[in-house]
């Protein structure tokens, strides 16, 4: 009796195994994404010539939907120092997310083609949150850019890994020396991988400034003087 029942559940075992089937497949679906960013844009006055764009990216700070805020810590409180005219696009970053830098490629590209933009003179530069997504859109779309200046930039292991793609690319880099909210190690770290292809990138250390290095870095005159003289 009991070897009869041990057979019956053999036989259950191996029914269940006879009926196993391996699927080989694929799927494809393309799904609409609608991206969305609210942002300011400061056109120069009078100006009938194609003109350079600058593109700042802000901190988590000024997250939200208060547009005002995109302009605390930035090169508009500084803009009295540039000398020549200029655009200034600074789009603002959702609550709780960090930078899509999809929306942000889409928003370039548009801002460019709506207005008199000199495509060959698009600059990018973000503090901290906006630093990060310097390096990241920066990697993704290297052509777009005639130079970046990410400042006190937090630094993921993927950035260090595509720093490659930006072997050609004008890079200068700020950090304060006792920053204790993004360490300068990042900045250094992303430095010494960048320095190995790019022998033009530049790494600029405030041995006085924590956090806000962006002050030390936007009211220098010499950075805006810099950052108009590079071309695609």
């Amino acid at each position: 009796m009991k070897m009869n029942r041990l057979i019956l559940v053999l036989l259950i075992g191996f029914s269940f195994v006879s009926f196993s089937q391996e699927i080989k497949g694929s799927f494809a679906k393309e799904i609409g994404v609608k991206l969305a960013l609210q942002y300011v844009l400061q056109l120069p006055e009078n100006q009938k010539e194609k003109f350079p764009l600058m593109v700042f990216l802000h901190g988590s700070g000024e997250r939200g939907t208060d547009l005002e805020l995109v302009k605390n810590h930035s090169p508009f409180t500084y803009q009295h120092l540039i000398q020549s005219p200029i655009a200034i696009l600074a789009p603002q970053c959702p609550e709780n997310v960090w930078w899509d830098t999809n929306a942000l490629y889409q928003l370039i590209l548009d801002i460019s083609e709506k207005y008199n933009v000199d495509k060959a003179r698009i600059y990018l530069t973000g503090l901290s949150m906006g630093g990060w997504g310097t390096w990241k859109l920066a990697e993704e779309h290297p052509e777009l850019f005639a130079a970046i200046a990410p400042v006190c930039a937090p630094v993921d292991r993927l950035m260090l890994i595509n720093a490659d793609k930006l072997k050609d690319k004008p890079i200068k880099i700020y950090h304060g020396a006792l920053d204790d909210v993004v360490l300068p190690t990042d900045s250094i770290d992303m430095y010494q991988k960048l320095k190995e292809k790019n022998k033009t990138v530049e790494l600029i250390i405030f041995s006085n400034d924590n956090h806000n290095s962006w002050d030390s870095t936007y009211s220098n005159p010499a950075f805006y003087q810099w950052l108009l003289a590079q071309h695609l």
